[in-house]
């Protein structure tokens, strides 16, 4: 990252986490919690609550569609990960409560990602972020990302069956699309070396295999399986799951769980919001699979978090790699 953009990123992130008022992190940050409604054999609500979520109360644009801030010379942008996290918070609540306005603002989120997916240089279907983000490799307006594929396939599928209207279908199946393709096809999926599937949340190469962003992703590709019987869609899932189970190890530090895999000398350690979203992750994955290597992984990590020597490890790790890195 040149010096002025890292001038530019240090000021931001100070304004976001340092500085009174609304962020893009009020959105991001609500309390990760598994949804005890879920289900694995059928298209109910989703896998985790986002109740605050579907109730955010920072910018949203004259058809009520949320605008995340970004501050700088970022400020406030459509994300469309965060778009249909809205969404599927609503869809929960409309379940449970049949309100009006819940389901005005699931649809709403469901038909932005409608009008919204558009090809990209592949001419494969996805949902650009158009706003530059620092990474790694800064990730030039416009990206898609191999996250917000999957949750906007979860919302998509959901809104279809609720509604029995094709055209939310037909948006999955073209955004699903890039599930089978590589990311050097312009698809969002990498084979590592030893044979294990990948969904990259952030495309860029080499892959660093973030881990929520992974698993997200996954959870699209089930849910397209639970709406369409669709068995590549199973087989992909089922290839998810053998990586995930390959590589846990690799995310744990032995007092706190790594946020991908970096490839750099420091590794980039989880920040305390994401670290209690993996150990919600896993527990789903639990119930989606039975596979108890999950759990295992769930609890060990709720341990390293009741630990406070260990989340003062953690964030001292995470200091030292934004100052070092990203």
């Amino acid at each position: 990252m040149a010096l002025s953009d890292r001038l530019q990123y240090y000021r931001r992130i100070f304004n976001a986490y340092l500085l009174p008022g609304k962020s893009q992190l009020t959105f991001w940050h609500e309390t990760p919690t598994l949804n005890p409604a879920m289900s694995k054999e059928k298209l109910g609500e989703y896998y985790m609550l986002f109740s605050e979520k579907a109730d955010y109360a920072g910018v949203h644009d004259p058809s009520g569609i949320p605008k995340l801030d970004y501050h700088g010379q970022i400020g406030p942008q459509y994300n469309p990960i965060a778009i249909a996290q809205w969404g599927l918070g609503n869809y929960n609540l409309l379940i449970r409560t049949r309100e009006a306005e819940r389901n005005k603002r699931f649809l709403a989120a469901s038909d932005w990602l409608c009008a919204n997916l558009e090809p990209n240089q592949s001419g494969l279907a996805v949902w650009n972020h158009y706003f530059d983000w620092e990474y790694r490799d800064t990730l030039k307006s416009p990206w898609y990302s191999g996250l917000a594929q999957g949750q906007g396939i979860s919302l998509l599928v959901r809104a279809y069956v609720h509604t029995d209207n094709n055209s939310y279908l037909e948006a999955a199946k073209k955004a699903f699309a890039c599930f089978h393709r590589s990311v050097a096809e312009g698809g969002v999926t990498f084979t590592d070396g030893h044979g294990d599937l990948w969904f990259e949340e952030y495309i860029v190469s080499p892959p660093t295999h973030i881990l929520n962003g992974f698993i997200w992703a996954s959870w699209g590709v089930y849910d397209y399986f639970l709406a369409t019987n669709d068995p590549t869609a199973l087989q992909l899932f089922q290839s998810a799951v053998r990586t995930l189970e390959t590589n846990l190890s690799r995310y744990d530090l032995g007092f706190w769980s790594l946020y991908e895999q970096s490839g750099t000398f420091l590794p980039m350690v989880a920040s305390n919001f994401y670290h209690h979203l993996h150990i919600v992750q896993l527990n789903v994955m639990y119930k989606l699979t039975g596979n108890e290597i999950f759990a295992r992984f769930a609890d060990r990590w709720a341990s390293y978090a009741r630990s406070r020597s260990k989340r003062t490890r953690a964030l001292c790790y995470k200091c030292a790699f934004k100052l070092c890195y990203y």
